[in-house]
């Protein structure tokens, strides 16, 4: 769930490749697009609540969000953004199985849930057809273990790196395609490269997908709930050979 408003404009100033105040006349409208004007400097806040489950773990980031956004012409702005809040981790424990139902010393004194301070960054490049930015989640490298062993608890987060490009085409006066490539950078772990497909109806809806070679896809749907609000699913399969020829 994410939420998103300019501060200090009696305008609601939107990308024009999301969702857009009603005065500014219809973003799935090929005239807008032809006499698109970017939005004056502005402020911008907001927030988001993400839940992210895979297998045992999960995930309950939130964050307050804040952006200032450039013009830099009469097509496009530059958002430059930061956002701050806690992650809650947690540990699944009854989830786990093991081999001959021995227990994995390394969830000795198990730790179950953790909350963290979360920190992320980024530029946003857009105007009423294109999009592009580079990003940085996780920025406050911080230890995350599951046990108070001082022999297992060696765990850490650490920061994961973004950029990402893409264009809007229309299908017709009331859907768009909006193929995108997203580039994601997790030290030691090697570059991986999402190919990613939106196809929105109306500004309202829209229903897309995801490839990244050898790991995984995704199925993602989401909805905006009038200029400010955005409701986004995604579930992601797995390649787990891909996992095993690392070992």
């Amino acid at each position: 769930v994410s939420a998103h408003w300019a501060l200090g404009d009696n305008q609601l100033w939107s990308n024009a490749l999301t969702s857009f105040a009603e005065e500014t006349g219809n973003p799935m409208d090929r005239n807008y697009m032809q006499n698109y004007t970017s939005s004056p400097a502005h402020h911008g806040m907001g927030f988001t609540l993400v839940q992210d489950k895979a297998g045992p773990l999960s995930r309950l980031d939130a964050n307050v969000t804040y952006a200032y956004h450039l013009q830099l012409s009469n097509t496009f702005n530059l958002s430059l953004g930061a956002a701050a809040g806690l992650s809650n981790i947690r540990l699944d424990i009854n989830s786990l199985t093991f081999p001959d139902s021995q227990v994995d010393p390394a969830l000795s004194n198990t730790i179950v849930s953790q909350l963290r301070p979360d920190l992320s960054v980024g530029l946003w490049l857009y105007g009423a057809r294109m999009f592009a930015g580079v990003s940085a989640q996780q920025v406050l490298s911080q230890k995350l273990s599951f046990t108070n062993s001082e022999t297992y608890n060696t765990g850490k987060e650490v920061p994961h790196f973004f950029a990402t490009v893409g264009y809007k085409f229309f299908m017709d006066d009331q859907i768009a395609a909006i193929p995108s490539v997203m580039v994601k950078y997790v030290q030691p772990a090697p570059v991986s490269v999402d190919l990613n497909m939106k196809i929105a109806f109306k500004d309202k809806v829209w229903l897309g997908g995801s490839y990244r070679k050898d790991d995984s896809f995704s199925a993602m749907a989401g909805f905006n709930i009038g200029k400010m609000v955005n409701l986004t699913y995604s579930y992601d399969i797995y390649k787990v050979p891909s996992y095993i020829k690392m070992w």
